[in-house]
């Protein structure tokens, strides 16, 4: 297995009482709450943590894009990753992902990756997301064409990597008479695409078509969703496509906090992981989240009934590390919850959360350097010897 550490760099210094004046943290909080000169503070120790989890070992750094919240301060992972790219010298950096769509010019995306994957020697891996329907609000975007603005800039980005250029591109919505990106990436044919997703059926199928088979990866979420999305992942492709989806194509990512013992990594984790659940993430409608026409009826629906929002309601710890959301504990009991989760899953990807909310640096840094030392060495021996195995079902796609 291959584990990564993300960091979703959220604005640890919020204070927490805004969650009782403003509808959500997303969107409409008024940026008079972000500090410049906290903001500088957290922006430098974020990127000081991505680089220590490299150096302890982990075999990428992931970060990604959010627009006008607190839950993560980095509207452009470009720049982040920018600022890695030069310091982490032998880990992959992961930018999970740029939502291409989002913009009127792709290429400019386009070609910003190729420059941090020559720069790194071809460390980079680039994912393709749509972005919640938060990011539509924030960037004045039509969610209606989400799905097919999405697809065509990933088919305008990928020509633009791998034709010879100069050439024409001329699609429903981005239209380019001279597509030549200077520079080319240092990785052949392109650097590895993933795609993360909230698990709508479209985005699925368009992943794991035979002509991609791009890693897929699910975020937290209760282990039993996680487990039956990348089951769909596998479905779709075996029943579809005609083809066995192996296990470095599936992805989850998870909050991991390791502490000295059960009841302490409780104790220290809790009121950044409730924070975190409680106030970062939008306690708002579904329209937040998935906004009229950004999915299908069918995946809407099948979201809502197999994810139940943890957002409406008080979450706590205990909830959270009951139904394998954030995994939390000793590092015998992380590193056999993880072990249990590969058995079940089969995951080949696995990335870390290791801060979280309002969690500080100490704790940040002696979360990693436990998991480091004393969970992810037993992680990176785990094979698909371990997987219970997955048989096609059309169950898996009910």
């Amino acid at each position: 297995m291959r584990v990564m550490m993300f960091h979703l760099m959220p604005y640890a210094d919020l204070d927490l009482s805004v969650k009782d004046q403003y509808r959500s943290v997303w969107v409409v909080l008024p940026n008079t709450h972000f500090d410049p000169v906290k903001g500088h503070a957290l922006y430098n120790r974020y990127l000081d943590e991505l680089e220590l989890g490299a150096e302890l070992g982990f075999d990428g750094v992931c970060v990604n894009e959010h627009h006008q919240c607190a839950y993560g301060i980095m509207p452009s992972p470009v720049v982040t990753a920018s600022a890695l790219s030069r310091r982490v010298k032998t880990a992959k950096i992961a930018i999970l992902g740029n939502a291409f769509c989002l913009r009127d010019n792709p290429l400019t995306l386009a070609e910003e990756h190729a420059m941090i994957d020559c720069i790194t020697g071809g460390r980079l891996i680039t994912g393709f997301v749509r972005g919640v329907g938060a990011e539509y609000f924030s960037t004045g975007a039509n969610p209606v064409h989400s799905l097919e603005r999405h697809q065509e800039a990933h088919d305008l980005v990928v020509q633009a990597w791998t034709r010879p250029g100069p050439f024409a591109f001329e699609g429903k919505h981005f239209h380019f008479e001279y597509v030549n990106v200077w520079p080319r990436p240092f990785q052949q044919p392109h650097p590895p695409i993933w795609c993360p997703s909230q698990g709508s059926l479209e985005t699925i199928e368009w992943a794991a078509h035979p002509d991609r088979r791009y890693v897929y990866l699910q975020t937290y979420s209760p282990m039993a969703s996680v487990q039956r999305y990348l089951d769909l992942y596998r479905n779709v492709a075996a029943t579809k496509f005609g083809y066995t989806a192996n296990s470095d194509r599936i992805g989850w990512c998870a909050p991991v906090y390791v502490g000295e013992t059960d009841e302490k990594a409780m104790d220290e984790a809790r009121p950044h992981i409730e924070a975190m659940f409680n106030v970062f993430l939008p306690k708002v409608s579904e329209m937040m989240f998935f906004p009229p026409g950004y999915m299908s009826n069918a995946s809407l629906k099948n979201i809502l009934a197999h994810k139940p929002a943890a957002r409406y309601e008080r979450t706590t710890i205990e909830g959270l590390v009951e139904k394998g959301i954030a995994i939390i504990g000793s590092p015998d009991t992380v590193r056999r919850k993880l072990t249990e989760a590969h058995e079940r899953m089969g995951f080949q990807e696995f990335l870390a959360l290791p801060q979280f909310g309002t969690m500080p640096a100490d704790l940040v840094e002696g979360n990693l350097r436990r998991f480091c030392a004393e969970v992810m060495p037993a992680l990176k021996a785990l094979t698909d010897k371990e997987y219970r195995g997955f048989v096609p079902s059309k169950a898996a796609a009910e």
